[in-house]
Parts: C-alpha cells; structure tokens; sequence
C-alpha cells in the first residue's frame, strides 16, 4: 500500500515538474493562482453566505406579519400576547388570562417566534 501511495506521489511529482512554471503562458499562470480563490468564493458563498440570506428573509417576513393578537416568544423568554403595534415597537400583555395582565413594550426585533401551539403554566392553558 505504501507502495501504491509512493507511485502516486512520484507521478504527481513528474506530472507536476514536466509542467515547468517558465514554460507556461501568463495566462494560465494567472488561471493557476486565480482559479482556486473563486472555487473557494463560490463555496463560501453556497455553504454561509446563501443560507444566512434566507434565514434572515424569513426572520423578516415573520416580523412584518405580526399581528395583535399573536402569541410570540421575545429574546429574553418571555411568552406573551400582543396588544399593540408601532413602527418599531411591539407592546405585549404578560401574566395570567383571569388578573389583570401586565404590559410590556419591547422592541419589534426581540420578537424570536410566532407561538403556533398553546403553552401550559401552572396548569392553566394559555392560548
């Protein structure tokens, strides 16, 4: 196996030193330092650039479609429901349905999610 790793190499290595720097065009030159560097452009672009587009598409998408009445999750945690909307600011009604809630107002981009599921607390439903 060693031997078949070493043959590889050794061809390589012929391969590479019949192709002599002096004797290729400034061209590919340019083609052999460049080509490697767009390669990699393209995959970071495919595996972190693309993706983290998307995420933040559909980030802003949920934020533009909040409405009174929603159940969101802020940043922090806290669960709460919607009871007014500003340009930038999002007011949230946080306690128990039967006291008198307490309101909240945080800012538009610490709403996380739009609850699609009820969320139990102490054994009251809170939908």
């Amino acid at each position: 196996m060693l031997e078949k790793l070493l043959g590889i190499s050794t061809a390589f290595a012929e391969a590479t030193a019949a192709v002599n720097p002096e004797e290729m065009s400034p061209a590919a030159a340019i083609l052999q330092m460049v080509l490697p560097l767009v390669l990699m452009g393209v995959v970071f672009y495919f595996m972190l650039i693309r993706p983290q587009k998307k995420k933040d598409k559909k980030v802003k998408e949920m934020l533009d479609s909040l409405k009174h009445g929603d159940r969101v999750t802020t940043i922090g945690g806290i669960y709460g429901t919607i009871v007014g909307i500003k340009e930038d600011t999002i007011t949230l009604a946080i306690g128990q349905k039967n006291a008198q809630p307490t309101e909240m107002t945080v800012a538009r981009w610490a709403i996380r999610n739009v609850e699609t599921i009820s969320v139990e607390n102490d054994g009251e439903v809170l939908a």
